[in-house]
């Protein structure tokens, strides 16, 4: 689970922004907020960040995915690291960008951070936190590298921390080299935190095809549910010879793709998704299709891109919703513009499931963002379960809770305060009178 995530110097973050996942004290839906009885604390399940437009939501995302990629991925011998500093202020150009990361993993808490520039990691640290105390497990400094004691005892370690590339951070480093040690730090990157963007489509589309997947009967009897006018999913098998693709790929497919071998493909054409396989030394694809249900009562298949937009959206995200309502799940989904081709009561609905299925013992996280105010409700989260972005006049980004207003209360109306500006986070409109002026419409009086 994500305790918290600290970003600075970061896109729009100029100054330390820290988004926290702890729960307050308030006992508003208790019941559903996770309860880490080891660390005497209680981790919330859901939180959602509201703003206006270039507000910082979506640099936020932004910053997670570029933690997520630089730690999975790493950073190729001699390359630069795709670092975003604040490009407002000439002196953080030249400053450094940091994050921190405070992680519960396996009932066990991590603090991971470092700081970076283009060409250079200038620190990394590690530190394991126990019930009564903290354990620096490496400390990495431009000029000094300290490995905890115990540690310092492990050749291959050492090795491996003294030989990790400037640009490079050692986590990555040791890991990619098969120590052990640090991987359930790695692994919550590389397979706790799914990433969402409004774009992009959901990976593991595939199971809509498996019907031996225990979310393949849940997904398909949701989808009539939620006014789709899709009636199930399923696939088609076609030649891959069919399938319009470049030259190139298909070259490269055939050449990769051995006996056996299943790979996932998205975007060719657009808004299409296929598996590819190879059977018999053939190559073959099956296309993700929609069954719609003709008034006699037959079906027929639609391609995904036939299908709407908001459809589409759904079919993305409900493999995510149903892995947070499974109750085995221990993932944190970050999902960009949720709402995003919605209508607010679909969108209410997938929330609304979700936390129905929380409690005290819940090990999944949903983070968010959206514009959509309807969410902006006590009845549906909790005031330290909403956020809001605000840029300032410098161009800065910043995060509150709400739980930090002291005029929120639980009876509150948050979303008539919000909508007036006394929340912050709504854009700053200028008069557009002298536009419609210019576009030959009285600004205003005048007679029929």
């Amino acid at each position: 689970m994500l305790v918290s995530a600290s970003i600075e110097n970061w896109m729009s973050f100029r100054n330390k922004a820290t988004f926290s996942m702890i729960a307050s004290k308030e006992r508003q839906h208790g019941e559903r907020v996770p309860k880490l009885h080891k660390y005497q604390t209680r981790i919330l399940p859901v939180a959602a960040i509201y703003g206006g437009n270039a507000s910082g939501k979506t640099n936020f995302f932004e910053a997670l995915s570029f933690a997520k990629k630089l730690i999975t991925k790493g950073t190729p011998l001699g390359g630069l690291i795709p670092v975003e500093p604040f490009r407002l202020d000439t002196k953080a150009s030249i400053q450094p960008s940091r994050f921190s990361f405070l992680l519960l993993i396996d009932e066990t808490m991590y603090e991971f951070s470092f700081a970076v520039i283009r060409n250079e990691v200038l620190e990394e640290k590690l530190v394991i936190i126990t019930s009564t105390s903290e354990k620096v497990l490496y400390d990495r400094h431009r000029a000094d590298r300290e490995l905890s004691e115990s540690l310092a005892k492990m050749p291959e370690l050492k090795y491996a921390f003294a030989g990790t590339q400037d640009n490079q951070l050692f986590l990555t480093n040791s890991v990619s080299q098969k120590i052990e040690v640090f991987k359930p730090v790695f692994d919550w990157f590389n397979d706790s935190l799914e990433l969402i963007a409004p774009d992009s489509r959901f990976e593991p589309f595939e199971q809509f095809f498996d019907q031996d997947n225990p979310l393949f009967i849940p997904m398909n009897e949701m989808l009539p549910l939620l006014d789709t006018g899709i009636s199930h999913l399923g696939s088609v098998e076609i030649p891959l010879a069919n399938v319009s693709l470049p030259s190139d790929l298909k070259t490269k497919l055939m050449e990769q793709i051995k006996e056996g071998m299943t790979v996932r493909l998205t975007g060719y054409p657009a808004s299409e998704r296929f598996i590819i396989s190879c059977k018999n030394g053939e190559l073959l694809a099956k296309r993700l299709v929609a069954y719609h249900s003709r008034s006699d009562g037959s079906e027929t298949s639609f391609e995904i891109r036939q299908e709407s937009d908001g459809s589409q959206r759904i079919i993305d995200l409900l493999p995510a919703f149903l892995d947070l309502a499974s109750g085995k799940s221990r993932k944190t989904y970050v999902i960009d513009e949720l709402d995003r081709s919605l209508h607010t009561l679909l969108t209410r609905q997938l929330l609304g499931g979700y936390l129905s299925t929380c409690s005290v013992e819940t090990r999944t996280q949903l983070l968010f963002t959206t514009q959509d105010a309807l969410l902006m409700d006590q009845d549906l989260l909790r005031r330290d379960e909403m956020w809001v972005a605000e840029r300032d006049g410098a161009g800065s980004s910043s995060l509150t809770p709400f739980s930090e207003y002291k005029d929120v209360r639980y009876d509150k109306d948050i979303r008539k305060s919000y909508l007036q500006g006394r929340l912050g986070g709504i854009p700053h409109l200028k008069f557009l009178g002298p536009m419609v002026k210019n576009c030959g419409q009285p600004v205003s009086g005048g007679g029929a």
